[in-house]
C-alpha cells in the first residue's frame, strides 16, 4: 500500500524530534498504522538548515504555502506556534483537504472552535495531542478512555518551566528570580519567559483540557491566570511547615452554581496553589509534569511524564499521524469528535468568573507586633463569612517589630476574600501588601 505523505511546517525542536523519531522507528510505526508514514516535503524559513537536519531524500521549500498546495500530500504537520500565520496556514490545509496535525496549545486554546467548525465542514480531522502535556496522552485519555465518566474535575501541573522554578525554590531556598536564572540557563525557560511564568502556556492548556472534558467551546479568554513571578521564598517555606508544597496548576471542575439558570457551571483558572504534601501530585519535581482527573466510575486517575523536550512532544505528534491513517477511509461521522462530545451535542456551560469561585486560601500579612493586630484581622474575616483553619506566627528578619502572620482559611467564596483583605490591608498595624495564594486539597 502507498504510504501516507506527510508535509511538515517548522523545523524548530520538535520537528526535527519528529522527523528523527518517525525515521527511527519507521518499522514499528508501520507495523501500527497499516502503512508507512513518510515525510516527503518540509517547509521552514532557514532552508539549508533544514536541509542539513532532513537530508536530500526529502524536498525543503521556504514557503509553506507549496506545502499545502501540493496535491500529494495527505497530512500537514504545523509546529510554527502563534496565533496568525499559524492559523492562516492551517485553515488553507483544512480549505485544501488536507488532514492536520499541530501541537500549537495557544492556536487551539484561542481559534480551536473556528478551527474544527472549518475541518467539520470539510470532513478532515485535526489532531493536537502534542498541545498538551507533551508525551503524556491526555488528549487521548480524556477523549477515549474516560468516554464512560462524566469527569468532575481536573487539576494539572502543565508547565514545566514553572514547575522547574518551584522545586528549586523550595529544595534550595532560591529567590525566584534565582531559580528563573538557572531554569534559562539549563534551556527550561524562554529568554522572554512570560508566557510560562505568568501563566498564560498553562492557561492555554487548561483551556483545552476543560473543553474535551465538559464537552464546552475552547474559551481561553474566560480563563482566570496569574503566574507565579511574585512568590516569594517564604511563602514556599511557610507552606512546606504546614505541610503543603506550592504548584502552579491549571484546574477546570463542573461545580453546581444557583445563581445561574443552568444551575451548573463549570471554573476554569491557572493559579500558584497550596497542596498538600501526601498528594502524588505535589510530590512531581523538576520540569515534569503531570494531570490528575476526577470522574465518577473510574474514580481519581493521575497521568505523569515529560511535558515538554523534542522526542517526547515528538511522540505525540507521531501518535495523531497514525490515528489519521488508521482512520482517513473512515466515514467523518464515525471518527471520534474533536472534542469527544459530537458537535450537536456541545454544551453552553458557562465559565464561572474568578469572583464566583469557592475555595480555600493561605493569607500572610506583615503585622505590627502589638496587642490586637489578630483580633481586629480575624473580626474581619469573621464579618465577610470566612473562617479560620489555622494560624501560624513568625518573627521576620527585618525588624524585632513586626511579624509574619500566616492564616489557612477554611472555603469561601473569592469575593467575600477580595472584601476582606481590602479592609485588612487598610489597617495600620498592617506593614506591607497581603500575600494570597489559594489551597487545593484535591481529594
Amino acid at each position: 500500500m502507498k504510504p501516507i505523505q506527510v508535509g511538515l511546517l517548522g523545523v524548530g525542536t520538535v520537528g526535527r524530534g519528529t522527523f528523527e523519531v518517525l525515521r527511527r522507528n519507521q518499522e514499528e510505526i508501520k507495523r501500527r498504522a497499516g502503512r508507512g508514514i513518510e515525510i516527503t516535503v518540509v517547509a521552514d524559513l532557514d532552508t539549508q538548515r533544514a536541509k542539513g537536519l532532513v537530508g536530500e531524500a526529502v524536498k525543503v521549500v521556504g514557503n509553506a504555502k507549496e506545502v499545502i498546495a501540493n496535491p500529494d500530500i495527505d497530512i500537514v504537520i504545523e509546529l510554527i506556534g502563534g496565533y496568525t500565520v499559524a492559523k492562516d496556514l492551517v485553515l488553507a490545509a483544512i480549505e485544501a483537504g488536507k488532514h492536520v496535525v499541530t501541537a500549537n496549545k495557544a492556536l487551539i486554546a484561542v481559534h480551536g472552535t473556528e478551527i474544527f467548525a472549518a475541518a467539520h465542514k470539510r470532513g478532515v480531522m485535526i489532531c493536537f495531542e502534542a498541545a498538551v502535556a507533551g508525551g503524556i496522552p491526555i488528549i487521548k485519555a480524556l477523549r477515549e478512555g474516560l468516554t464512560a465518566n462524566r469527569i468532575e474535575w481536573i487539576a494539572g501541573i502543565i508547565n514545566g518551566t514553572t514547575n522547574y522554578i518551584l522545586s528549586e525554590m523550595r529544595d534550595k531556598g532560591l529567590a525566584f528570580d534565582t531559580a528563573l536564572k538557572a531554569a534559562q540557563e539549563l534551556g527550561y525557560a524562554e529568554a522572554d519567559p512570560t508566557f510560562d511564568v505568568e501563566g498564560v502556556d498553562a492557561a492555554h492548556k487548561a483551556t483545552i483540557m476543560s473543553a474535551i472534558a465538559f464537552g464546552i467551546p475552547v474559551q481561553f479568554n474566560k480563563a482566570y491566570v496569574e503566574g507565579i513571578s511574585k512568590l516569594q521564598a517564604q511563602d514556599i517555606r511557610y507552606a512546606e511547615q504546614l505541610g503543603y508544597r506550592i504548584k502552579l496548576l491549571g484546574i477546570t471542575k463542573r461545580v453546581r452554581h444557583e445563581a445561574i439558570a443552568e444551575k451548573e457551571a463549570i471554573e476554569l483558572r491557572v493559579h500558584p496553589c497550596l497542596v498538600p504534601s501526601k498528594r502524588l501530585i505535589a510530590n512531581v519535581e523538576g520540569a515534569m509534569n503531570a494531570v490528575m482527573i476526577q470522574a465518577d466510575a473510574v474514580g481519581t486517575t493521575l497521568y505523569y511524564g515529560k511535558g515538554a523536550g523534542s522526542e517526547p512532544t515528538a511522540s505525540a505528534v507521531i501518535a495523531d499521524l497514525v490515528d489519521v491513517t488508521r482512520l482517513m477511509t473512515a466515514d467523518p461521522l464515525n471518527r471520534v469528535p474533536h472534542l469527544a462530545f459530537q458537535p450537536d451535542s456541545m454544551s453552553n456551560l458557562s465559565i464561572l468568573p474568578m469572583q464566583d469561585v469557592h475555595t480555600s486560601y493561605y493569607l500572610r500579612l506583615v503585622v505590627a507586633d502589638e496587642t490586637g493586630v489578630l483580633a481586629k484581622i480575624t473580626g474581619i474575616l469573621a464579618q465577610t463569612d470566612i473562617s479560620i483553619d489555622a494560624v501560624l506566627q513568625r518573627p521576620t528578619a527585618e525588624s524585632k517589630q513586626e511579624t509574619d502572620l500566616i492564616i489557612l482559611t477554611h472555603t469561601c467564596l473569592e469575593a467575600h476574600m477580595n472584601a476582606a483583605m481590602t479592609q485588612i490591608q487598610a489597617l495600620k498595624s498592617v506593614l506591607a501588601p497581603i500575600v494570597r495564594i489559594r489551597k487545593e486539597d484535591l481529594s
